[in-house]
Formats: structure tokens, C-alpha cells, sequence
């Protein structure tokens, strides 16, 4: 696997991923120490004249009209002190390593004025795999001030870190892996923390999550449409076009390709319920939330949001409000409503289908028949399921509180959209046999059993090969279509991107 080469510019959400979850490397592009150096000489050019600059010479927050005068280093430090109060869960290693390279990124743009030699030792720390033990709770959205400190701190050989599966102090993880703590210059600690990393960061392994879920549900639903014999007819593109709702017709053609290889049954009824006959809508509502998640993140990997801002062609230093992320927070709220509508009709064809008996399946799916119950209490689970995806689809962006003396009196919650949303794809997906290699093996979803039922019942389809042989055959060419599929929503979402939707 090729490096990723950091430029200020490119990088994507899939990018994150494979550093995050596959170990890949990050390398610095040659033009990028140069932009660092130049707003570096620009921000101290601007202290020197005496300008106010916000966490440079001035305090953070409520205390801005303080000034900082004396050691600008030891400043530095007690900022990231007075902010690590974190608690809760540490956030698992994947997403701590999607922080490190999202802020990584972000830093590669020039805007922060941070000491070049900061940047090439989170680089180094990040290839080494030396990572801070993150808290999950402190961020509000306005910047995830709070949750960077443990990773600002690691840098310097304080706090805890996770080095080759074990946990220690950073200072010991510096060691053995041969890096040596940092020291700060001005505005060096604010330079790392003053970013919203752990919602861009995680925010792409979610993106990238759910373009598998989905891929999923899509297979499900076309099997679903096979057991049933539904009507194939609303797979025509011709309804599609007349009505060109966002991701409708991609989702339409999906659909329709996963069936093509099968002969089309005499369909079993002129309409079948809504969970089935609008399906494309209803996927085709996913694809378009997946790329606008897609779109924000991949702004924010790729931007300069610092405060303040440090704009090196122009030689000023600005203060802004970049890091305020609304935009991100509602992608994700969106997303996990376009989640909840797919997990919905899902659990209604679940249901559907181990109803009674239709198109000769056996009544519950059970091939036992008389007293036996089939698969009908797993109608509860898929419920119960549901029930948990309705409520993370609740929005909360809006909930918070004006802090910090009424300075911060608005805030997006956007790690907190993330972390719901990354929960309900949780629930979504099915477990599949181990797990893709770097993730844990997750409880059953919706889609596992309309998987698992729709593709278990070929006792009872008179057409169906039979036996362990033409099982793995199927079960291996869902795979394969697995795949494709996923490549297909990867270049789809490309291309909507590059079209400017």
C-alpha cells in the first residue's frame, strides 16, 4: 500500500480509512515544510509588531482582553492543562488514528503558523503508531479543543498513550519508539487543538462504513424482491426519469443489476408493499445524504480552520470562526435520518417475509412447519433494533448551552452526530462471519437476517439449487457483487462530487 502523501489538498475520506484501519503510511509532500515555515515567520512577525493574537498573547475564551506576557512556551503548556478535561470512554484506536492523520491534514494546508517541528513529530508519531488514550466526552462542537489536549500532551511526553497494543505513559511510548517530546512555541499547543480532527476524522470512517452497509442492504433488498417474486417493473428507469429524485436512478439501477443475472418471475401481485416498491427512493435518499456526510468531511480534511488564521500569501493573521462546523454537524444529522428510513423499510420486509407463507415460502420460514414459530421471534430483535436506530436518529445539534462567560453562546455538537450516527451503522450492519479483518465482529442487524432469511429459504424454492456446493457458490457470488457494488458507490459519489452536487 503507497503512502499517503500529505499536500494540502486531495485528501479523502477513504484515505483516512486505510491509515486509521490498514496501517498505511503518511508522508509529507515537499512543498508543505516550506508553507509551514512561511506562516510561521508571518505569525511571529505579527506578535513582534505588537498585534493581539487570540492563544498566542492573549488568553483563550473569556479571559481575551488578559494579556500573556513571560514564558510563551510554559503559556503553552498551562493551556493544555487548564483544557484537558475530558472524560469518559477512551475513543477506540481507530478513531484516534483518523484524528491524527484528519488534523495532520488539515495542518498540511499552511493556516496555522505551527512550528514545522511540531508537524513532522505528529507525523512521525503517527507512522510509529504512539497514540493518546482519548476521552470520548468534552466537545461541543466548537472546536474539539477539549478532546485534542490528550493528543497535544502526548506529543509533549505527557498523559497516556496506546503503543503496540499496550497502554503507558506517552513519555514511555515516546522512548520506545525512539521520538522525542516536543517543545511548544507560541501558539504552538492552540495550533493543535483548535481544530474539529475527531469529528472529520471520525466522520470518515463512518462515511466510509456506510457506503458497506449499504452496499448490504442493496443485496438484501434485490433478494428480497427475488424470494417474493415482487413486481419488477419499478426497476424500470423510464419511472425513474420521470421522476429524477436525488439518488433515485442510481439506486434503481443497483438493484435492477443484482437481479439481471436471474430470469424475472410472473410477479405475484400488481403492487407489493411500500418497504419493497419504493425501495429506490428510499436507498436513493441514502446515496445522497452518504455524499453530502462525504462532501463536508472531505471539506474539512482539506481546509485551513484554524482561529486564528494565518494567511501566508497575504503575510496577516485573522481571527475567524472556521472551526464551527454546522455544516458537518447537519450532513451527519441528515445521514442518520436517511439511516433510520432504510433500517425502517428493512424491518417491514423482515417482518414481510417470515409472515405467511407467499410465492410457496414456507409460512414463519420454517421448514418444520405445524407448532413451530419460525423466524417470527426474531421480529422482536429486528424491533428492538429499529427502536435503538429511531432514537439515535434524533436530532441533536441543537442541544447546548452558551459557555464560557457567553463568548461560546453557540455550538454545533458535532461529535456527537458523528458518534450517533457511527452507532447506528453499528446496529445496521450484519455481522459477517469475522468481520472485515479490522473491526470487531458486530451484533446482527436488520439486514442480517433479511439477508440471512431471504438467502436460507431455498428449501422451499423449487427452482433453487440445493446442497453446501451451490451454497458457497452463492454466497460467494454475493461477495463478488459485494464488491462491486461498493466500487460502484465509491465512483458514483466521485463523480457527484466532481459535478459540484
Amino acid at each position: 500500500m503507497t503512502a499517503l502523501v500529505l499536500t494540502g489538498t486531495g485528501v479523502g475520506a477513504s484515505d483516512v480509512a486505510a491509515i486509521a484501519r490498514a496501517g498505511r503510511k503518511v508522508e509529507i509532500g515537499p512543498d508543505v515544510i516550506g508553507r509551514l515555515e512561511k506562516a510561521r515567520k508571518v505569525l511571529d512577525q505579527a506578535a513582534a509588531s505588537g498585534q493581539q493574537i487570540y492563544g498566542l498573547n492573549t488568553g483563550l475564551g473569556a479571559n481575551l482582553g488578559t494579556s500573556v506576557e513571560g514564558d510563551a512556551s510554559a503559556f503553552q503548556r498551562q493551556l493544555l492543562e487548564g483544557r484537558s478535561g475530558a472524560v469518559g470512554e477512551a475513543l477506540p484506536v481507530e478513531a484516534v488514528r483518523a484524528t491524527m492523520v484528519a488534523r495532520a491534514a488539515m495542518l498540511s494546508a499552511g493556516g496555522s503558523g505551527l512550528s514545522p517541528s511540531v508537524f513532522v513529530a505528529l507525523v512521525d508519531a503517527l507512522n510509529a503508531g504512539v497514540h493518546p488514550v482519548m476521552p470520548s466526552l468534552g466537545s461541543i462542537g466548537a472546536g474539539d479543543l477539549v478532546l485534542m489536549t490528550a493528543f497535544a500532551r502526548m506529543l509533549t511526553g505527557e498523559g497516556e498513550a496506546d503503543y503496540q497494543g499496550r497502554r503507558m505513559s506517552a513519555a514511555k511510548a515516546l522512548m520506545m519508539a525512539r521520538l522525542a517530546p516536543i517543545s511548544l512555541a507560541p501558539k504552538d499547543g492552540l495550533s493543535l487543538i483548535n481544530a474539529s480532527a475527531v469529528s472529520a476524522g471520525y466522520g470518515a470512517l463512518a462515511v466510509t462504513d456506510v457506503l458497506s452497509a449499504l452496499a448490504q442492504q442493496q443485496q438484501a433488498g434485490a433478494l428480497t424482491m427475488e424470494g417474493f417474486a415482487a413486481n419488477r417493473t419499478i426497476l424500470d428507469p423510464r419511472l425513474h426519469m420521470a421522476r429524477p429524485a436525488a439518488g433515485q436512478q442510481e439506486a434503481a439501477k443497483v438493484l435492477h443489476d443484482l437481479l439481471a443475472r436471474d430470469e424475472a418471475p410472473a410477479p405475484t401481485t400488481l403492487q407489493d408493499p411500500l418497504s419493497i416498491r419504493c425501495m429506490p427512493s428510499i436507498h436513493g435518499a441514502l446515496v445522497e445524504a452518504v455524499g453530502q456526510a462525504r462532501q463536508a468531511v472531505e471539506i474539512e480534511l482539506n481546509a485551513a480552520a484554524d482561529n486564528p488564521l494565518v494567511l501566508g500569501n497575504d503575510e496577516l493573521v485573522l481571527s475567524t470562526g472556521n472551526f464551527h462546523t454546522a455544516s458537518l454537524a447537519l450532513a451527519f444529522e441528515t445521514l442518520g435520518l436517511a439511516i433510520a428510513q432504510c433500517a425502517a423499510a428493512s424491518a417491514a420486509r423482515f417482518i414481510q417475509l417470515t409472515g405467511s407463507g407467499r410465492n410457496g415460502l414456507p409460512k414463519y420460514l420454517s421448514p418444520v412447519g405445524g407448532a413451530s414459530a419460525g423466524f417470527v421471534p426474531l421480529q422482536k430483535t429486528v424491533t428492538s433494533i429499529l427502536a435503538a436506530i429511531r432514537h439515535k436518529a434524533n436530532p441533536v445539534m441543537l442541544d447546548f448551552l452558551p459557555v464560557s462567560e457567553g463568548v461560546e453562546d453557540h455550538a454545533t455538537q458535532t461529535p456527537l452526530a458523528v458518534a450517533k450516527c457511527a452507532g447506528m451503522i453499528e446496529l445496521w450492519r450484519r455481522t459477517d462471519g469475522g468481520g472485515t479483518g479490522h473491526r470487531p465482529a458486530r451484533r446482527p442487524h436488520i439486514g442480517a437476517a433479511h439477508i440471512s432469511t431471504s438467502r436460507g429459504d431455498t428449501r422451499s424454492r423449487p427452482h433453487a439449487e440445493r446442497g453446501p456446493a451451490a451454497r458457497h457458490r452463492r454466497r460467494g457470488a454475493l461477495r463478488r457483487a459485494r464488491r462491486r457494488q461498493l466500487a460502484g458507490l465509491t465512483r458514483l459519489l466521485r463523480r457527484r462530487r466532481s459535478c459540484g452536487r
